[in-house]
């Protein structure tokens, strides 16, 4: 399983990096983590140049999006929203609407400041962007306040209320992805089945069968 991070920030020993680099050292290892730092390499949206060539960086931010089983972002709050860089990487990338790499991508949100709030008010904006792209967005916050001293010396989150509930929110996208993997190839096998049945009349299981299929081999 391929895990993609995303920092809202651009500074490049930002809180939200750090936050992300935090969460790295929580996934089981079987999941790769992988930081994507080219959100300053995206131009400005514009429709005219969204054709059969877009510009390289965006053809690499879809394909990453594409190819990772799910999403991680961090977002700081730019008054009292999003961070312009990353709502224009979600437009790059939530384009063309109908086959969007967003489209089922499981996600989660996170988000620190060194106010006393934590973007709680960007991470709920940042979850219905998401959302609005047809994701499947984990109704979870994390608001990490005072970033400048939420941190241990070894990079994890020093308060152990926050660092129980970043555990979990990993969790949880690990879960949800796993299971996004098992209804897709569910969906692959019914379809497959179908269209030998229609052609062969060769024995199609139910999908009960098949989800049952799916089921034990989450284990």
């Amino acid at each position: 399983m391929r895990v993609l991070g995303f920092p809202g920030s651009l500074r490049r020993d930002s809180y939200n990096r750090r936050l992300l680099q935090a969460a790295a050292q929580l996934f089981p290892k079987e999941v790769v983590f992988e930081l994507w730092s080219g959100i300053a390499d995206l131009p400005a949206y514009n429709e005219d140049l969204d054709g059969a060539e877009p510009p390289p960086a965006v053809v690499r931010l879809r394909a990453d999006i594409s190819a990772a089983d799910a999403l991680l972002f961090a977002t700081p709050e730019y008054n009292s929203s999003v961070p312009g860089g990353l709502k224009n990487a979600l437009d790059w990338a939530s384009r063309p609407y109908a086959t969007s790499v967003l489209r089922q991508k499981p996600v989660a949100v996170v988000g620190a400041s060194t106010g006393f709030f934590g973007a709680v008010w960007a991470q709920a904006e940042l979850r219905q962007i998401l959302r609005a792209c047809s994701a499947l967005v984990l109704d979870r916050q994390l608001p990490l306040a005072r970033a400048s001293e939420a941190f241990s010396s070894d990079r994890s989150l020093a308060d152990p209320e926050l660092a129980a509930a970043l555990v979990e929110i990993v969790q949880e996208l690990v879960c949800l992805a796993r299971s996004s993997e098992v209804s897709g190839e569910c969906e692959r096998r019914d379809r497959v089945r179908a269209i030998a049945s229609e052609d062969r009349g060769a024995y199609v299981e139910t999908p009960s069968q098949a989800v049952s299929i799916g089921a034990t081999a989450l284990g």
